[in-house]
């Protein structure tokens, strides 16, 4: 490895070279320079321009690509069934019963319409030719790019009482479009497998493909979206007549409400629709999902501004109406949407999004129009449900108070250097390594697992933050008492990046947050209130890969010298066999971190070069929901049910 000094005078040199040899380069950036790519080839020379990446998120972005087309026909009319299966040989089919891909000879190109919508990057009916009047695919890129990315693709349209197929080649049509058949039916097919040259992994996740099935499947109501794994032989059917109301209710699963069923508002507004639901529920933390054309807009956009807005607006207007509030008094927006389960779906002709990735709508008319809309509606229900109306408000009120408490505790320990200041906690073992894509912080169970960590570890990259007991549930807790809690309070000094509404993942000064608990019980439950926390209140971390937990072994099987640590039953059998034979092997079993020396915690959780890491990956953000209250809420019964439904699942517990 070379030092920083050793960089240095090696890029001084090479820029003195340049210096030197600028003047004798002739026509160094000159016209043979200047490359222009034809077709599809923008595509695969640079991927993330078109998906965002090459990682996991992009190669499952084809699938939605596809996906959205076949919606898109569903928006027109024409489509109420969409099929989705992942074959066995790795490929990808969606099939849906629309009108299909127009078929006949383009006039002015020559060609038939399926092979310009497959090979020309801005062709297809979504530039206001009359074939779409709404849809999500509103780039015209989306087939084209599937096809230029992947090793094969193969598309079948059925229209016209006729078959027609064509195969692809990483782009290449190898023949053109073809009658193999007839057929009763209409639609588009379109199966395809991505190519190993230009994704990290082609392995598709099921789970994270129904996940985004099942949101379109709420946000269109009555259309039928079958998702099917040849590889495991799953299949889920997915058909919500309810639509958004019964996503919300979903959402609401296991929680106390404060209206009898959601708030439910749908208005068709100039060049578009709005619909919306709400509710409001007995928890901390809001949930706001918000969508245009059914795309999901991460960062939001001019329609959740108008929806905030309103909401903000209608329910302090009727505090001061019910005397509930006093004259100078006004809740803020976060004080109105505590406890906040909502689904905004707009659908617009002409939509505004930032980037091809579309997380953010820009169209400022529909700020106006939501806010409108939901000002007039919500506050009807209002006056027609005093009882509730009444109820929300004191909720607000009381959260209010609590935002007040958590603002002065939070003024209190910056006054007292313990939340934001340059003195880190004092258990903290800071590493010597400055930058944080380099450095890595382990959450230990214990002072004394603490304490061999430390002495285990590779200072240079490594921090031990040892935590003592359990922390907060913060499920059942607002913000100011999880300001008070002192193993949170040392969590959050050492990250360095804020906490809740404050929290700034830019800052943070580790790029891995391991949780390296105790194979039992109990470490299995500080690792479910670690992650509560994340998930709460520094969700990026998460959202963005950043928590890991560590896998320390469970047993350590020996004869003689030869050793093998394993961390399963099943590996301890197989090291039985293979070093006992006709002999006799000594089994220990680890119960706990404490139970190994600081050269057995490094060799098998803490060196990078044999360590096993489980990445935690949000990949539903609804059934996250659902499961931290379930499993950190108040109803025992529920966590009962789904302890035992999922017992057999567990492998890696002492109990």
């Amino acid at each position: 490895m070379l030092s920083s000094e050793s960089i240095t005078l090696n890029f001084r040199r090479k820029k003195g070279h340049i210096m030197e040899n600028i003047g004798k380069v002739e026509n160094a950036y000159g016209e043979e320079q200047i490359q222009v790519l034809e077709g599809l080839e923008p595509v695969r020379k640079r991927p993330g321009m078109y998906i965002g990446s090459t990682d996991e998120r992009g190669l499952h972005h084809l699938v939605t690509e596809i996906v959205d087309n076949s919606i898109d026909e569903a928006l027109a009319g024409y489509c109420t069934e969409i099929k989705i299966e992942l074959n066995k040989d790795g490929s990808c089919c969606v099939t849906d019963n629309g009108r299909g891909i127009p078929t006949g000879i383009h006039k002015k190109e020559g060609k038939s319409a399926v092979e310009l919508v497959l090979t020309k990057l801005h062709a297809g009916g979504k530039f206001g030719g009359g074939g779409y009047k709404i849809s999500g695919g509103l780039h015209g890129v989306g087939i084209s790019v599937v096809n230029a990315l992947s090793e094969w693709l193969e598309v079948e349209v059925f229209q016209n009482g006729k078959h027609f197929k064509q195969v692809y080649n990483r782009g290449i049509p190898q023949r053109e479009l073809q009658v193999v058949g007839e057929s009763k039916v209409t639609g588009t097919k379109v199966t395809f497998m991505p190519d190993a040259d230009i994704f990290e992994t082609v392995t598709f996740d099921f789970d994270l493909i129904k996940s985004r099935l099942r949101e379109l499947a709420f946000l269109n109501r009555g259309i039928k979206i079958i998702a099917t794994d040849h590889r495991d032989d799953k299949e889920e059917v997915m058909h919500y007549e309810g639509g958004i109301e019964e996503f919300v209710a979903q959402i609401s699963k296991n929680r106390e409400t404060v209206f009898p069923k959601p708030v439910y508002i749908d208005d068709r507004i100039k060049g578009g629709e709005i619909e919306l639901c709400f509710q409001y529920n007995d928890t901390y933390s809001e949930t706001i999902h918000a969508y245009a054309n059914n795309i999901n807009t991460e960062e939001g956009g001019t329609h959740l501004e108008g929806f905030k807005k309103a909401l903000t607006k209608v329910i302090n207007e009727y505090g001061h109406k019910l005397n509930v509030l006093k004259e100078s008094e006004k809740l803020s927006g976060e004080d109105v949407r505590e406890g906040l389960i909502a689904v905004i779906s707009v659908k617009l002709e002409e939509p505004q999004f930032e980037g091809q990735t579309k997380t953010k709508l820009g169209n400022s008319f529909m700020q106006s129009a939501v806010a409108k809309v939901v000002s007039e509606k919500f506050g009807e229900y209002l006056e027609e449900n005093p009882r509730e109306a009444k109820e929300l408000i004191l909720k607000s009120v009381t959260a209010q108070r609590a935002r007040e408490a958590a603002r002065n505790a939070r003024e209190l320990t910056r006054r007292k250097g313990v939340l934001e200041s340059t003195s880190l906690p004092g258990k903290l073992a800071d590493c010597s390594e400055k930058d944080p894509k380099l450095c890595e912080i382990y959450i230990v169970e214990g002072d004394s697992a603490g304490g061999t960590a430390k002495q285990g570890r590779d200072r240079r990259f490594q921090a031990i933050l040892p935590l003592r007991g359990k922390i907060l549930n913060v499920e059942k807790a607002r913000l100011n008492r999880v300001l008070e809690n002192a193993e949170i309070k040392a969590m959050s000094t050492a990250f360095c990046a804020g906490i809740g509404a404050d929290f700034d993942v830019s800052k943070l000064r580790y790029d891995k947050i391991i949780c390296m608990t105790d194979a039992d019980v109990d470490g299995s439950h500080i690792r479910i209130l670690l992650l509560t926390f994340f998930y709460r209140y520094m969700r990026p971390l998460i959202e963005e890969g950043h928590v890991y937990s560590a896998m320390p072994p469970l047993y350590l099987v020996s004869r003689g010298k030869q050793q093998i640590y394993c961390f399963s039953d099943e590996e301890r059998d197989k090291a039985i066999a293979e070093l006992g034979g006709n002999g006799k092997c000594d089994i220990q079993r680890y119960k706990g971190l404490g139970e190994m020396d600081k050269e057995q915690l490094w060799h098998t959780t803490m060196n990078p070069e044999y360590r096993s890491l489980v990445q935690i990956k949000m990949k539903d953000a609804v059934e996250a929901e659902q499961i931290f209250t379930l499993l950190m809420g108040e109803d025992p019964v529920l966590r009962r049910e789904f302890i035992e439904n999922n017992a057999k699942l567990v492998t890696d517990i002492d109990v």
